[in-house]
């Protein structure tokens, strides 16, 4: 569950665009994509969610290893010491096709896919 001390900060990021850098780690090493901030939804305050067009090397990792990292930030959004905010989310990722989470992204009329991640843990890095 993401604090609330967090939890207003992070909607506000998700507001406003920026790149979203998602981390796996498979068999070759370490993988990054990247995503919209606006393309994140969050629910039950804990659930991250993503639509998916590509991201197949993303989903042959995290079938092994479902352990991901990810960072988002914004320039507009008041930060901790002055303009601009990030933040590291730490968690477990699914890929799903069915269900609430995939309907939610099913207005992207490309993804094929929702990556689901719970987060397990989030810091406020600016």
């Amino acid at each position: 569950m993401i604090p609330e001390s967090i939890l207003e900060i992070l909607r506000e990021v998700m507001k406003n665009e920026g790149v979203v850098a998602i981390a796996t780690l498979g068999d070759d090493g370490p993988h990054m994509v990247n995503t919209w901030n606006s393309y994140l939804q969050l629910f039950d305050n804990e659930r991250l969610v993503i639509p998916v067009g590509g991201m197949n090397k993303t989903q042959a990792n995290v079938a092994a290893n479902d352990r991901v990292l990810l960072t988002l930030g914004s320039r507009k959004v008041k930060g901790r010491n002055g303009p601009g905010t990030g933040f590291l989310v730490k968690g477990t990722a699914k890929f799903v096709t069915d269900g609430h989470d995939f309907e939610a992204v099913t207005k992207f009329k490309w993804a094929r896919a929702a990556l689901v991640v719970t987060v397990a843990e989030i810091e406020q890095t600016l």
